[in-house]
């Protein structure tokens, strides 16, 4: 039987998480060079439509792991699904976006199975048969390659932006959808889910924003950051910051990006005065496109920047806010 890698994607309240399918082309790379079969599963209750439109990617086979006690979501129940699930199909890898909820459950699955997990990687190697996921360590000032020792299956997941989820190869014709209904005793859950919390109407997963405006501390003032706002409002993006922004509570802390802070991969990232400190470029790196302005030219941040511009962002951003507000009226 062929060596399988196994892609448990994630789904909120019926919808797929735009990480699993960064995931997912990650998964299709690796497949590729190893050789490896590629399957995919979505846990669940009536996930059925999610299960569907994975398969519609390049994968070989999907599995809807069905149970009401999966919704709504705990680690026990996860656990227990997946345990059951693997033990019996037996990939060589499983891989998973590294989200809140993965992180929840993830360890527990692992060890669960006596098994190690290699958590929030940014990519992996494949050199002469020996397969190595790269962890970024100490802030991302250096990274490691990571292997594997003892027997499969293996548990990795990667970061959010460490694959581009629009280049998800899609399949010639819908893979096979196969329901797993699973068994999960009422005693193996041990807590009851509330409500899910929001803690105000501002509050934003970044991660999902295809558009950020982020502000540093070239910003000066809070009243300032009304400026970077029109240009995120005007391009239909977020506003986001840097950690000295939140730090003094110009910005909610829910709007941070960086190490101690969200993890972003938008198809732009706007960064208006940020000089581009370690701790803040490895939460944005993932990028498809980065346009940095400071009026300073050695800025770190120009060394990642698609787009560099020196300049006072005072005199530069106002005209830009007309400029995108007459494309958008053309």
């Amino acid at each position: 039987m062929a060596d399988t890698i196994l892609v448990v994607a994630e789904q909120r309240e019926g919808k797929l998480n735009r990480v699993s399918l960064e995931t997912l082309a990650g998964a299709q790379t690796l497949a590729a060079e190893t050789g490896w079969t590629l399957e995919a599963a979505v846990a669940g209750s009536g996930v059925g439509d999610i299960a569907n439109e994975i398969a519609a990617k390049k994968v070989a086979r999907v599995y809807d792991i069905e149970s009401a006690k999966l919704e709504p979501y705990t680690p026990d129940g996860f656990v227990a699904a997946l345990k059951s699930f693997i033990r019996q199909k037996q990939p060589k890898l499983v891989l998973m976006p590294h989200t809140y909820q993965v992180r929840d459950f993830a360890p527990k699955l692992a060890a669960a199975l006596n098994r190690a997990l290699i958590s929030d990687a940014v990519g992996y190697k494949y050199e002469g048969g020996k397969l190595l996921f790269t962890r970024q360590m100490f802030q991302g000032k250096f990274a490691a390659d990571v292997s594997f020792v003892g027997e499969a299956p293996y548990f990795a997941t990667f970061q959010n932006g460490a694959f581009r989820g629009d280049q998800v190869q899609q399949g010639d014709a819908a893979a096979p959808v196969e329901t797993v209904s699973v068994e999960i005793g009422d005693n193996i859950l041990r807590n009851k889910p509330e409500a899910p919390f929001k803690e105000a109407k501002q509050a934003v997963d970044l991660t999902q924003a295809a558009i950020i405006v982020a502000v540093g501390r070239g910003i000066k003032e809070q009243k300032n950051i009304d400026l970077a706002t029109q240009l995120a409002d005007a391009l239909g993006g977020e506003i986001a910051a840097s950690r000295p922004i939140c730090d003094s509570g110009w910005l909610p802390m829910d709007r941070q990006v960086g190490s101690s802070g969200q993890t972003v991969a938008p198809k732009l990232y706007l960064a208006l005065g940020i000089s581009g400190a370690i701790q803040h470029v490895v939460g944005m790196k993932g990028a498809r496109t980065i346009i940095a302005i400071n009026k300073d030219s050695e800025a770190p941040i120009f060394e990642i920047a698609d787009i560099a511009v020196v300049g006072n962002l005072f005199e530069i951003v106002p005209p830009l806010v007309e400029e995108v507000k007459k494309a958008k009226s053309a």
